[in-house]
């Protein structure tokens, strides 16, 4: 019973990267021929992806909950389960940004930024799988170096593509909108970061 208990967590730590992998696809997809007519419908399906997500979340919460014995620490599991869901969080408002800003149409610079962060969520989902066996992998600690990496990437690009608007637009509300958009943009790597920071926290206090 407690193996099947402890699988369950692992499980859903997999379940919630695979939806963070799924909400970077479904921004990929949007910026891709960009359809601000249809920027309405491709939120309402990022929001479900949002929602399925936490309701993941809340699941293992009610589990944890109940618990007796768990693989890892309580705080542990929730503070991983929290900056898992983040990450989903942070790719939907990305989209929120360009619907709500009414933006019209997508700067090429944001295509290498989102490559990044599909890149980062492909990575941490490896990694979360490799998390259950955390004790004994030997790529855990390889996929942790390769999304700071992959974080450091995003923020050099910030700072060019930020260099790059205030030197090249001269419309103010141009600025404003671009800049809210890159920053939440490089958000959604930061919170990858956070996702395998934890892990390593983990590993630390528990090997």
């Amino acid at each position: 019973m407690a193996k099947k208990q402890d699988s369950f967590y692992f499980d859903t730590f997999t379940s919630c990267a695979q939806y963070a992998v799924e909400a970077s696809k479904l921004l990929s997809r949007c910026i891709t021929g960009y359809d601000p007519e249809n920027l309405r419908a491709m939120l309402d399906e990022m929001h479900e992806v949002e929602h399925a997500a936490d309701r993941k979340k809340h699941d293992m919460m009610n589990v944890l909950a109940k618990a007796f014995i768990t693989p890892i620490e309580r705080e542990d599991i929730i503070l991983l389960s929290q900056t898992l869901d983040e990450v989903v969080d942070k790719i939907e408002d990305v989209m929120l940004r360009l619907y709500c800003d009414n933006i019209r149409m997508i700067k090429p610079e944001m295509a290498a930024v989102v490559a990044v962060v599909c890149r980062c969520c492909d990575e941490m989902l490896l990694m979360i799988e490799d998390f259950r066996n955390f004790r004994h992998s030997k790529t855990l600690r390889e996929r942790i170096i390769r999304i700071n990496t992959m974080e450091e990437e995003a923020d050099n690009l910030f700072i060019e593509n930020m260099r790059a608007l205030h030197v090249e637009e001269t419309d103010p509300v141009s600025i404003i909108m671009w800049r809210d958009v890159y920053r939440y943009l490089e958000q959604c790597a930061d919170a990858c970061e956070h996702v395998a920071d934890v892990c390593e926290k983990i590993v630390m206090s528990n090997t």
